[in-house]
């Protein structure tokens, strides 16, 4: 297998979902001759092609546990999704050197794997020397410790305002297996320890319902909200967001470090914005219709569009390298996707050939899976043309960002009653919404955008070709 020869230990997965290895960095020969034949490196994975670094979601195993191959060992954020990754190898866990909540460098290594039982105690020693003569040989400052394990001011207070030991509303969950057995990562059950939290009560969003670290500090915040809150309402002048300490300095997250690159990228690619205002009676008409039977207002957009790109294929190429552009053979619609802590773009693929109930059911499922943070790679990076509809929120008009490797990006405002001329010379009301795309202009110029507008208007303003 690729990453046998590749010596990796680890291959990443969707959560729940077994997956083809992405290989991790392999082991140089320095590191070989460090490391016992037997005892194995765990790397941190690539889980895309922009990924850098990875955060440890939780550790599925704890040390010392026997590992069998393809078993799921650890959950690692990348800066797309949540990834399970699992072992090529029999063995036992023997040390775990990046905690839940650290973040470690690609290639990097997250853990040892020993062979046998007898080698745990030599793996855990070769651990420790590589942990010493890390921290020797950097002059810097220690590095804090993880996030998990800092206590907020508002959770110092708590042990005071409540000494009693933290329980949650809800009794039972996935993790507590019918309230016998609390299933928990390692550093959950230290930090309940440190805040004296009682886990029977505490529902875990981990793998298979694990209770993770940040499920025990979820707990705590929710136990001493209403107290402190209390105690501090006379000397709070201004109300800020539920979760937000005003003042506060916060790192980017994964996610958030992806979007930030990407942006600072797009910035690289000379683009220019046209508008065009589109009547969308017929469209709602149509959609009232059929969204009984599960089309979403996203496909009914999407697969416009799609049709629309067919006849105007410039629209859908891409430049990359500066010197020449690509006609690309498929048409994928990428939407963005508002989510916890960022931003994704699920893509719609071959959205002009599926059809609106099968594009609508894709819809829901892409969207699900972005919310859990399981979607796989080629389910956000494949998009050829991305659609940002701020329309729900009623928003009538916005720009949008052009992101890196594509063409365009259209944004799109809410559709309204509006007073308009007719071409009779009368006064009457008409639904409209307002469309500006961003385009790469070292490709597309300005009647190419004028002209797929124009056909996009009439595909939606006569929508009869959206339901076939």
């Amino acid at each position: 297998m690729m990453a046998q020869l590749l010596n990796s230990s680890f291959t990443p997965t969707t959560r729940g979902l077994r997956r083809q290895s992405i290989p991790s960095i392999s082991q140089s020969t320095s590191r070989k001759s460090q490391i016992h034949a037997k005892i194995r490196e765990i790397f941190m994975p690539a889980l895309s092609s922009t990924m850098t670094e990875g955060k440890i979601v939780s550790w599925v195993k704890s040390e010392g546990d026997k590992l069998n191959k393809g078993e799921s060992v650890v959950v690692v954020e990348s800066d797309k999704a949540d990834m399970d990754v699992e072992t090529f190898y029999d063995g036992y866990l023997a040390a775990i050197m990046v905690e839940e909540g650290g973040v470690a460098a690609v290639g990097s290594a997250i853990a040892l794997l020993a062979e046998t039982e007898d080698e745990i105690a030599q793996a855990i020693s070769k651990a420790k020397e590589q942990s010493s003569s890390s921290s020797s040989s950097s002059p810097a400052a220690p590095s804090p410790p993880p996030a998990e394990t800092t206590i907020p001011d508002s959770l110092a207070v708590a042990t005071v305002v409540k000494a009693a030991p933290v329980k949650a509303v809800a009794s039972t969950h996935p993790a507590s297996d019918g309230g016998k057995r609390i299933v928990a990562s390692p550093y959950a059950k230290k930090l309940a320890k440190e805040l004296n939290v009682d886990l029977s009560g505490v529902v875990g969003t981990g793998p298979m319902g694990r209770i993770v670290a940040k499920d025990v500090e979820a707990a705590v915040v929710a136990s001493v909200a209403v107290p402190v809150a209390a105690a501090a309402e006379s000397a709070k002048p201004i109300a800020a967001a539920p979760g937000v300490e005003l003042g506060s300095v916060v790192p980017f997250t994964t996610m958030q470090g992806a979007v930030s690159r990407n942006m600072v990228e797009s910035l690289g690619v000379p683009t220019f914005r046209v508008g065009y205002t589109i009547t969308t009676d017929a469209l709602d008409t149509l959609y009232k219709k059929i969204k009984p039977k599960g089309v979403t207002m996203t496909a009914l957009l999407a697969k416009a569009t799609a049709l629309a790109l067919a006849k105007h294929p410039v629209v859908n190429s891409s430049c990359r390298d500066g010197k020449s552009f690509t006609y690309n053979s498929n048409i994928n619609i990428a939407v963005a996707v508002a989510i916890d802590g960022g931003l994704i773009t699920p893509v719609l693929q071959n959205a002009d050939k599926v059809d609106i109930y099968s594009l609508s059911r894709k819809w829901k499922e892409l969207v699900d899976k972005a919310r859990a943070k399981q979607l796989q790679p080629q389910e956000y990076s494949t998009g050829t043309f991305t659609l940002s509809n701020l329309g729900m929120f009623g928003v009538d008009r916005f720009d949008a960002i052009l992101p890196p490797g594509t063409g365009a990006i259209m944004a799109v405002g809410a559709s309204e009653p509006t007073v308009v001329a007719t071409k009779d010379g009368r006064i009457g009301m008409k639904s409209q919404m307002q469309v500006n795309v961003t385009a790469d202009h070292r490709v597309i110029y300005g009647a190419d955008l004028a002209q797929f507008l124009q056909t996009l208007a009439k595909i939606i303003e006569d929508p009869k070709d959206l339901t076939f």
